[in-house]
């Protein structure tokens, strides 16, 4: 084979690596195992990056942060193919053996997935035998014909023809994956007894511009480990409430609708969000009361913590007290009047005022423990991240933007600031360094939401800074010192720089 040109040989090994995840991505779909060989490499990239890695990553990309890694994880696969396929040329087995490598990274991966099963390895192994077997076929085509026109002819027929299929093969599978259009047919069904929330007068009194203060649930922002989206369907969802409890308690969907329903504003936020940031919104939820199912099930003394566990693996930790004293903490099943969106955690997730996503906010929730901190670790604890995480108070500067420019004379300027479970007080605002001045604000139901602030500045020709700051209900004014958002939130006041003229 020492003949074959190099270029063949690693086109016949990156086709056979795209074939072979097609293949693997089709029979995923047929089976329907949770994620695909790709997409589990993926999802343990993420749980073995360091926290500080995620940070970046997600400042640096966003919410594209998981298609730009499935991506990038399906990229290697066709780069190493073609590695396979080179050392074909050398050997047959050498090509084989890189295969059986990458096969062996992604069985690691998949081991230590939530439902992982022995059906979980089929997907993998067609995707192994593909690889091997259409490398070892495209070589063998690509080996010299009676004439260099022939050899050539006969190799594109043979390479081109197999691409196609490993395009309809990944395309069937997106086909054959009906799971999740099933499961949003099921949504779309329901019927549920709540209501969709009435913004109280006065919200929102804030210049245009102006985050509104109810998000719709399309702008609400998500932030979560999933690169795949569950897809539950509600007549199969259950709830497992256990640990240190008099009696364990498993709901139904069904279970939970035959509850009396409780409805909130609640602003939920996320650790991650940086000063300033966008990681926040508030929305309408409703749902039964965490506290109400903790007594029922009876939590025993000595508990001092809930282990929150998602369908696909993930886990917090949250204090026991934020769930039973009175604040509307809720196992919620719709958002701002609708069922929750899939990607918000349908058919129910967990909502609780006061605390930081990463220790609180569940979605795709299928597992309540009742234990103390001191015997588990979670996810994000494991990661950096401190072990309880009560929201801190801020505030941020919607109006004007950084980086625009307004007319001159008086500008109205405008945000919001939050310190959910305490309430915001006031808020202050000062533009170039001059005195501080109190901002007007809006109206809202309690002290479980976020604020808008809104007042108005003179600006003169030229550039300019605006400042905002906080304080709560408690007296605590909102430090100006910057903190980062590792370990616990970050800090410090939000500035724009904008230009009059």
């Amino acid at each position: 084979m020492t003949s074959v040109p190099r270029g063949r040989l690693a086109v016949a090994g990156a086709v056979a690596g795209l074939a072979g995840v097609g293949a693997s991505d089709l029979l995923t779909a047929v089976l329907r195992v949770r994620v695909t060989p790709v997409q589990a490499v993926a999802e343990s990239v993420i749980e073995l990056t360091p926290g500080p890695a995620v940070e970046r990553l997600i400042a640096l990309v966003g919410r594209h942060d998981k298609p730009i890694l499935v991506a990038g994880v399906t990229v290697a696969v066709v780069a190493l193919g073609a590695l396979a396929g080179l050392l074909a040329g050398r050997r047959a087995l050498y090509g084989q053996l890189v295969f059986v490598a990458m096969g062996a990274v992604a069985l690691a991966a998949e081991l230590h997935r939530p439902g992982f099963g022995p059906v979980s390895l089929l997907p993998l192994a067609v995707g192994v035998l593909v690889w091997t077997v259409l490398t070892d076929f495209l070589v063998s085509t690509a080996e010299p014909a009676p004439t260099p026109a022939d050899s050539r002819r006969r190799f594109l027929l043979h390479a081109g023809g197999a691409a196609v299929v490993a395009v309809a093969l990944g395309a069937g599978g997106r086909w054959v994956g009906r799971t999740r259009r099933s499961v949003l047919a099921a949504r779309r069904r329901l019927r549920l007894r709540v209501s969709r929330g009435v913004v109280p007068a006065g919200a929102d009194p804030g210049p245009a511009g102006t985050v509104p203060w109810r998000v719709p649930n399309a702008a609400f922002y998500r932030i979560d480990t999933a690169l795949v989206v569950p897809a539950l369907d509600p007549a199969d969802w259950r709830l497992r409430i256990h640990g240190m409890v008099d009696r364990e308690v498993t709901l139904t969907f069904d279970d939970v609708l035959r509850r009396r329903l409780t409805e909130a504003w609640v602003t939920l936020c996320c650790v991650s969000n940086p000063v300033g940031g966008d990681l926040i919104g508030n929305a309408w939820w409703s749902g039964v009361r965490v506290a109400d199912l903790l007594r029922e099930a009876g939590v025993q003394p000595g508990a001092d913590a809930v282990k929150q566990s998602s369908s696909d693996g993930w886990t917090c930790g949250t204090p026991i007290e934020a769930l039973t004293d009175g604040r509307d903490a809720l196992l919620a099943i719709a958002m701002n009047g609708r069922p929750l969106p899939l990607e918000h955690g349908f058919p129910a997730r967990v909502v609780v005022p006061g605390l930081y996503g990463y220790v609180s906010a569940t979605k795709w929730v299928t597992d309540l423990e009742v234990t103390r901190f001191d015997t588990f670790s979670a996810y994000w604890t494991d990661r950096g991240w401190s072990e309880r995480g009560p929201v801190k108070t801020e505030s941020r500067v919607e109006v004007p933007r950084s980086g625009t420019q307004v007319p001159a004379g008086a500008v109205r300027v405008g945000g919001h600031a939050w310190a959910q479970h305490t309430g915001i007080a006031h808020v202050e605002y000062r533009l170039d360094g001059g005195p501080w001045r109190r901002a007007e604000l809006g109206r809202v139901p309690g002290r479980d939401t976020w604020v808008q602030w809104s007042g108005t500045v003179r600006a003169d020709h030229g550039s300019h800074t605006l400042v905002v700051r906080a304080t709560d209900r408690s007296g605590y004014t909102q430090t100006a010192a910057r903190a980062d958002v590792v370990p616990d939130g970050a800090t410090g006041w939000h500035r724009v720089d904008f230009t009059a003229g």
